[in-house]
């Protein structure tokens, strides 16, 4: 008991320690369990490290049942479908001849000798009796290898394939170079630049030109390039590398390299270690029942600061700049990407919004920049425009941070770009919108159109209708803005009071034939229609009407519960991952693996059964999470999966980002101290939280009873107390009336538009 008093003691003050940066990393092409990799790095920051233990150009770049590491390879993959870019590879060797070909060269490792932190990185490579370790900055890096007693000890650089350039410089004790792999999103003349400062002078150089050592040979153009240095070592003697990359130019990496200053690489380790403790201490956990739980924690709070990346970098003049993938220019300003805004839009943003404003701000400034400089926002971005996903949700994006008082960014830009994107669509890139044309005129996509046109339409209707409180709140004219009130209730037209679901509708206005609730993709993206029909965040009111009132919405809801995992694949012609991690998870059709059903729990809420959220969203935690290798229950796709728990475990979720409300469910822990950057606090205590006692009997905040299902950002920002009572049992009278359901666009749409969105209906 001492011990752990202890623990949750220290939790405040080094809550780094918790996080896990293996979480997630059992994973494969069949089934996620989160399909991560453990990234070495600070922050937000522009450069990542992992051990490499898949193959070049393998999106699994780092699997936890790997058995040999290939190389420590610095990474901008934000997920294995859309892969790598700006990449290269550090390998430390012994032996009578260096080995470059990347299966000979691979080493043999345990995780029994492998130390994995956020801020640092160990391992020892068995076959060559190294020991590897490596601390970030955000854009630098350095390693520190432990050599045993060799006249032939060996650093590799693997510069990869598809064009790569390496020069040794023996003189002053650097290897530079740059590299072109990457997998899309890129103009034709991006490069990865890099630098390596070694702390010794070398007694051997070579490079490599498609697997061919070169002794002597100093520089080296090629498709896959390499560059080999040597010396020896007595047995314990440690080896530092300063490493720094630059997507401008080998200038810039030199200057990026200064980040490290003079700073030893315990120094640099220590402070990468205070940066994430301020970072993650935002969030103050204190509560010693079940450290397991801090772990999670604070590992998925990790993992929702990782993403955006930053792409800016840092001038001789300290000011910010980038190397811009969407037109090859060198530029001021913020920029970020690595991120996909159909997974993102939903919690992952809302909680950079809410926690750290402050770098909302920059990343605002830099889906500005990304505007100006390709004509489009990037619904999926690596680091450019890629397609990928559905939907127009940079709108929510942007209008999101807006209306939850983020300023100091060229909003009017932004306007222009989500009014742009919603009535356009960037060819061979998920930007705009996707059979805008047919949306506009029919009020919905048609099937027969394109693909997954149903959660085209779902997606599109909460687009429109963020765009709407964006344009209220930038004071535009009704006039200008009234279109997008009216297309905010297009997902009516895919309703299908037969069976209570969203359908698929031909262009002629039929329903598409042979209905099958079951049918993954199809209509819908990456989920079926009992997953989908739930996407009207912004008026979940309208959707328990449309459905003939609470009774019926429960009874839907339940239904996903209730029935088993059955499933009709035939649209992919396989079991994708997404399915089968459904299947497995023992939820029903609950398939929380995947984003579009994430925020279903929640809707009880509007129901007026807030006590089944409180008992699902328990269940979904305590199975679905954990702080091991397995420790996801699908992708994590660049922090949302993640940032749902955070919220989650907080005890609120924004169902409706631009709401400005979040839905609640119930705390996780005894006691969380939300610590907001206006020096504000949100305190949420529950002394009597359980998992037994899971259900909220009262909830007083400031000391006053509060039955409504839903707490305002605007409060939140001013500062509260929020004191639960919990039990084993719900309460089935709190938060049961009209007036605790949180909002709902149906309670404000003017009468006008939803006469005449009703009339269209009908046509």
């Amino acid at each position: 008991m001492a011990l752990l008093a202890t623990l949750a003691a220290r939790a405040i003050d080094n809550p780094v320690q918790y996080v896990n940066p293996l979480v997630g990393t059992f994973s494969k092409h069949s089934l996620s369990t989160g399909n991560t990799y453990p990234a070495i790095a600070l922050p937000w920051g522009m450069n990542f490290w992992t051990p490499q233990t898949g193959k070049m150009g393998d999106g699994w770049a780092y699997t936890y049942d790997a058995d040999k590491i290939r190389g420590f390879k610095q990474t901008h993959q934000p997920s294995p479908w859309i892969n790598d870019y700006g990449q290269f590879s550090i390998l430390p060797q012994v032996g009578a001849e260096p080995v470059f070909d990347q299966d000979k060269r691979a080493s043999w490792f345990s995780h029994k000798a492998e130390v994995v932190r956020p801020y640092y990185y160990k391992v020892y490579l068995a076959d060559y009796d190294v020991t590897t370790e490596i601390t970030p900055t955000s854009r630098a890096a350095m390693f520190r290898f432990t050599f045993p007693e060799s006249k032939q000890s060996y650093i590799l650089v693997d510069a990869f394939d598809r064009g790569s350039y390496v020069k040794v410089l023996p003189a002053e004790r650097k290897i530079v170079g740059y590299t072109t792999r990457n997998s899309g999103g890129v103009t034709k003349d991006f490069r990865n630049y890099f630098v390596l400062q070694f702390d010794r002078p070398f007694t051997y150089t070579a490079t490599v030109d498609e697997g061919n050592i070169k002794a002597n040979v100093s520089e080296v153009t090629s498709k896959h390039a390499g560059g080999i240095i040597g010396f020896s070592t007595k047995r314990g003697e440690r080896v530092c590398v300063q490493v720094a990359s630059s997507f401008i130019s080998p200038e810039q990496a030199e200057l990026n390299l200064k980040e490290l200053g003079n700073r030893t690489f315990d120094q640099l380790a220590e402070d990468g270690q205070k940066e994430w403790n301020t970072v993650l201490s935002r969030i103050d956990v204190d509560d010693s029942s079940d450290v397991d739980r801090l772990r999670t924690f604070y590992s998925c709070l990790y993992r929702s600061v990782l993403f955006p990346r930053s792409l800016f970098e840092i001038d001789a003049q300290g000011k910010p700049i980038h190397y811009s993938p969407y037109n090859g220019k060198v530029l001021p300003g913020y920029l970020f990407g690595d991120t996909g805004f159909w997974d993102t839009f939903r919690a992952l943003f809302p909680l950079v919004n809410l926690v750290y404003p402050e770098m909302s701000q920059k990343m605002q400034e830099g889906w500005a920049n990304a505007y100006k400089e390709s004509g489009f926002l990037p619904e999926w971005s690596s680091p450019g425009h890629r397609d990928c996903m559905v939907g127009n949700n940079s709108a929510s994006v942007v209008a999101d941070a807006y209306l939850k008082g983020i300023r100091g960014y060229d909003i009017e830009t932004l306007w222009e770009a989500v009014i742009h994107g919603a009535n356009a669509q960037l060819d061979r890139s998920a930007s705009g919108r996707r059979c805008w044309q047919e949306y506009n005129t029919l009020g919905y996509v048609p099937y027969d159109k394109i693909k997954e046109s149903a959660a085209r339409t779902l997606e599109y209707a909460f687009d429109d209708w963020s765009i709407y409180k964006l344009g209220q709140a930038l004071g535009k004219p009704e006039k200008e803005i009234a279109v997008y009130a009216q297309r905010a209730l297009n997902y009516k037209n895919l309703f299908d009071p037969q069976h209570n679901l969203m359908r698929g509708k031909l262009e002629n206005g039929e329903w598409v034939p042979d209905f099958n609730p079951f049918k993954w993709g199809d209509a819908f993206t990456e989920g079926n229609s009992l997953h989908y029909t739930w996407s009207v965040f912004h008026d979940v009111q309208g959707l328990i009407n449309l459905m003939g009132g609470n009774d019926t919405f429960n009874h839907m809801l339940d239904t996903v519960f209730v029935l088993p995992p059955v499933f009709d694949e035939s649209y992919y012609g396989s079991v994708i991952h997404e399915i089968r991690e459904m299947q497995i998870m023992n939820m029903g059709n609950y398939a929380h693996g995947n984003q579009p059903i994430q925020h279903m729990i929640y809707l009880y809420n509007y129901s007026g059964q807030p006590w089944k959220s409180q008992y699902w969203l328990r269940e979904t935690m305590n199975r679905m999470y954990n702080a091991n290798f397995d420790g996801y229950c699908g992708d994590e796709d660049n922090g949302q999966t993640s940032a749902w728990f955070v919220f989650t475990a907080m005890g609120f979720y924004p169902v409706c980002p631009g709401s400005g409300e979040y839905v609640l469910g119930a705390p996780y822990f005894r006691k969380l101290t939300l610590h907001l950057p206006a020096g504000k606090d949100v305190v949420i205590s529950a002394p009597q939280n359980s998992d037994a006692n899971c259900y909220v009997q009262r909830l007083a905040i400031d000391g006053s009873e509060w039955d409504r299902n839903y707490v305002r950002h605007a409060d939140l920002l001013r500062g509260m107390k929020m004191d639960y009572s919990m039990a084993s049992s719900p309460n089935t009278q709190r938060g049961t009336t009209p007036e605790a359901a949180p909002y709902s666009f149906t309670s404000e749409v003017p009468k006008s538009i939803l006469k005449s969105a009703t009339k269209k209906r009908k046509k």
